[in-house]
């Protein structure tokens, strides 16, 4: 019996110390591991506090639009940065939400770049659908795109260079039918009758310039789809009327349209 008691006092004393050494184990690896993440944090920090990771010019800037690369004149003129700045203390989504507040710019992109250092930037452009013209002033206003926005002409073209102007024009001061053009726009698009122009100098008659004659409509209501449909159903009056005469078509009330003919002697 004293034999077994020793036996297993022996074996206890080997297993604590088997213990003690896969302790002592677990504690030398945890400490060097700290110790590897701490080197490994060190260096990141001190890779980011060189000097390299600055941004110096806006040439360390790369800004797309779909795959068209936007010019240095561009950028400068869409971006407020300060030079230099540390590439860390960029804040690429408050760049994007600065950038989102530019009339020609309905989403963007920021990331930093680390070779070369710099900024990836990817924006989308509104697009112009209509030519803002004010009877009050000889230049155009603007760009109007399908929600309404105002797009300043000189901003887009610097942005776009390429741009090729709407041949849709609405005549009326904008900040009196911007709230309506959302509504007005998606039911003209659809229209299979060509409209060049959109006569909103009085709310009260919205006038539209078609290859019809001139349309009459009255006020922005929930019936306007009906008039749009109206309008393309008269493309069949060709043959019994000679559009150049008409005056104009007066659609105010889609279930009773009039042709207004021109006097003649």
């Amino acid at each position: 019996m004293a034999g077994i008691v020793s036996v297993s006092q022996k074996d206890l004393a080997k297993r604590r110390q088997k213990i003690r050494r896969q302790r002592q184990i677990t504690i030398i690896q945890a400490i060097w591991r700290t110790l590897a993440i701490s080197g490994i944090a060190g260096g990141l920090l001190w890779v980011a506090l060189q000097p390299i990771w600055v941004l110096n010019t806006p040439k360390q800037i790369v800004m797309k639009s779909g795959e068209q690369l936007l010019s240095e004149a561009a950028i400068q003129s869409l971006l407020v940065i300060s030079y230099p700045q540390s590439l860390w203390r960029i804040q690429p989504n408050a760049i994007a939400d600065s950038l989102k507040q530019q009339p020609t710019i309905a989403q963007a992109t920021v990331n930093r770049r680390l070779f070369p250092p710099g900024l990836n930037i990817e924006i989308q452009e509104r697009v112009p659908v209509a030519i803002a013209q004010n009877p009050q002033k000889s230049a155009p206003a603007g760009l109007l795109d399908a929600s309404g926005v105002l797009i300043p002409v000189e901003k887009y073209t610097l942005v776009n260079p390429s741009l090729k102007l709407p041949s849709l024009k609405v005549v009326g001061i904008p900040e009196q039918y911007r709230s309506s053009w959302s509504q007005l726009y998606p039911s003209l698009s659809q229209s299979s009758v060509k409209i060049r122009e959109i006569d909103w100098q009085n709310p009260t008659n919205l006038i539209l310039k078609t290859e019809l004659g001139n349309v009459h409509l009255g006020t922005i209501s929930p019936q306007l789809s009906e008039q749009i449909k109206v309008l393309a159903q008269m493309r069949s009056l060709s043959a019994k009327i000679d559009f150049s005469q008409i005056k104009y078509i007066d659609l105010k009330n889609p279930a009773s349209p009039l042709v207004h003919m021109n006097q003649t002697n």
